[in-house]
């Protein structure tokens, strides 16, 4: 039973480089933060985001909403800042922001020949600390991509930027982020660790060839309406979604939970569809 299930302890090191911690005892991501920031005694806002099983600024790694349970973290600290100028030639500037369920909104892909990606100043990884001076520390990801999107073409704008501390055999090194259709990463462990921004975390066994589709069509219209990814957000929203009838309760579940992001109709719309295809195996 679930209720005698031994707590979960889990690996971690500083991706940089470290000595290995051990940590347990978290329920969300960010008491994860600061139970990292107490095995390496740090301040618990250095800790910008962490990835699975490998300590490079990997996207496709990316920790979200579930942990599996033999996975190994690596904790990605504050390094270098930066303040960049940029010229919005274009209305979509190529960038997909994610954050890190405490407060920190960062680059998870740059679209190449965008840009962004002609900037090589600015690389994913890079936490959006303000747009023209107004400070977005505290900011979920929708809000900075709102933002960026309002701004003005034609004109310039400075972006103040923190990048990742690095370790030497990283450096010089820009990465392009998750790949389209790469799908989320939930794990190698043989259950997972479910983080919950509300409630406690539960550990469940691995999710479902339906549930991992689903999840990634949906963090696919995530990013194609919004500009954002969010494996957890989309793994909300299937789980709202898969046991209801029609549209209209899937909106209506959308807006009592997630009620924040104001999805458009033709998003909600989009997202049924994919559950439905997912559930009937049109992968």
């Amino acid at each position: 039973p679930p209720a005698l299930r031994p707590r979960p302890v889990f690996h971690t090191q500083l991706a940089h480089g470290s000595p290995t911690g051990r940590i347990e005892g978290f329920t969300n991501v960010k008491e994860l933060y600061g139970k990292i920031a107490e095995a390496f005694r740090l301040p618990a806002a250095e800790v910008m985001f962490c990835t699975l099983n490998t300590h490079k600024v990997d996207m496709d790694k990316l920790l979200g909403g579930q942990i599996g349970l033999e996975d190994f973290i690596f904790a990605h600290v504050k390094g270098q800042r930066k303040e960049v100028e940029v010229f919005k030639s274009e209305e979509a500037l190529g960038l997909t922001i994610t954050d890190n369920g405490a407060g920190y909104a960062f680059i998870k892909r740059i679209k190449e020949g965008s840009v962004i990606d002609h900037i090589q100043l600015i690389s994913v990884g890079d936490m959006i600390e303000a747009i023209n001076g107004q400070s977005l520390l505290g900011c979920r990801h929708y809000e900075v991509a709102r933002l960026l999107k309002e701004l003005p073409r034609g004109r310039t704008f400075t972006l103040k930027l923190t990048e990742p501390r690095k370790a030497f055999d990283m450096i010089g090194v820009r990465s392009g982020g998750g790949r389209p259709g790469s799908g989320p990463q939930l794990g190698t462990g043989r259950g997972t660790l479910r983080l919950r921004s509300r409630g406690p975390a539960t550990v469940e066994d691995v999710p479902s060839a339906f549930e991992e589709k689903a999840i990634e069509k949906v963090d696919d219209l995530l990013e194609s309406y919004m500009g954002i990814r969010d494996t957890e957000l989309a793994a909300t929203m299937v789980e709202l979604g898969k046991d209801k009838r029609n549209p209209d309760e899937l909106a209506e579940a959308l807006d009592e939970r997630l009620g924040d992001f104001a999805f458009p109709d033709e998003f909600v719309f989009d997202v049924w569809g994919a559950i439905g295809d997912a559930k009937v195996g049109r992968f």
